[in-house]
């Protein structure tokens, strides 16, 4: 069995898309299915963290803030208070490439030391939102720089003891130059059922 819970964090307001990101479709599904399909090959469960009325129609588990209106961390706070498991898979519902086979690694890589396992880009950057966590161990501290005001997961990973994730250790999965496309525009959508249409070839 499974020591991960599944968490799709999709409670952003879209305001550059114009429409429910965890809604759109690659492939014949919704981008949340998709992100569902890949979490529920690591983890024992998936929900979705999300306050909108219709949440439900996404056919998940639904988890809501506690601390509202709070931004990313916010996400990331509410997924680390519903996890009953030793690690949570926190996944944006904008990452509508990612695999089961990125989860099995991201838990291969794990130690007893570390706090979070986060992947770094191929640009160098931190992704938070495609990552592991250790409720035991990040729940408090979330919750403290909340309390502060703070709204950003980076000063969490600054805090936590982060297990950084470089681009050649993924190198090797099956797409993993998709994984973090991240889709927030329209023009980025194109861009994704493009890269959908040419991984199919």
């Amino acid at each position: 069995m499974s020591d991960a819970e599944g968490f799709i964090l999709a409670g952003g307001a879209s305001s550059r898309m114009g429409t429910d990101k965890a809604r759109l479709t690659l492939g014949g599904r919704t981008f949340a299915a998709r992100v569902a399909d890949a979490l529920g090959a690591f983890a024992s469960k998936v929900s979705v963290v999300n306050a909108r009325e219709d949440a439900a129609g996404l056919n998940l588990p639904v988890v809501e803030d506690v601390y509202r209106d709070s931004g990313a961390l916010g996400g990331l706070h509410a997924a680390l208070s519903a996890c009953r498991a030793p690690w949570a898979a926190v996944v944006s519902c904008d990452l509508p490439f990612v695999t089961g086979e990125l989860f099995a690694r991201l838990g291969e890589l794990r130690t007893a030391e570390a706090d979070a396992v986060v992947p770094r880009q191929p640009d160098g950057r931190a992704q938070p939102f495609c990552a592991l966590y250790s409720p035991a161990r990040c729940l408090e501290l979330a919750a403290r720089l909340l309390g502060e005001g703070e709204r950003r997961p980076r000063v969490l990973l600054q805090q936590a003891r982060t297990r950084w994730v470089a681009p050649e250790e993924l190198a090797d999965l099956r797409d993993a130059e998709l994984f973090f496309l991240n889709v927030n525009t329209p023009e980025d959508y194109e861009r994704a059922r493009a890269e959908e249409v040419n991984s199919k070839q």
